[in-house]
């Protein structure tokens, strides 16, 4: 993890591309802005994790559908 201490006022740039600017701070906030082509999606972390686990979940429930729908045609195919 790169770590760099900036002022209020003061950007990083990431790329060509990416822009943090330090727009204030208050006792133990900092208010910080991000320039990011549309392309990319930004999320707060707190979001970012609530959608990995979604998708993880996603992901689980159609793995057991597939598997249920497995199992079916198997005991179709095997009467016949």
């Amino acid at each position: 993890m790169l770590i760099l201490s900036r002022r209020s006022g003061e950007s990083i740039h990431l790329g060509e591309d990416i822009i943090i600017s330090i727009l204030g701070i208050k006792g133990k906030q900092v208010k910080v802005g991000i320039d990011v082509p549309d392309r990319i999606p930004v999320y707060r972390e707190e979001v970012f994790r609530k959608i990995q686990q979604e998708n993880e979940m996603a992901i689980s429930a159609c793995a057991q559908d597939l598997v249920a729908a497995a199992n079916i045609w198997t005991r179709m195919n095997s009467r016949k």
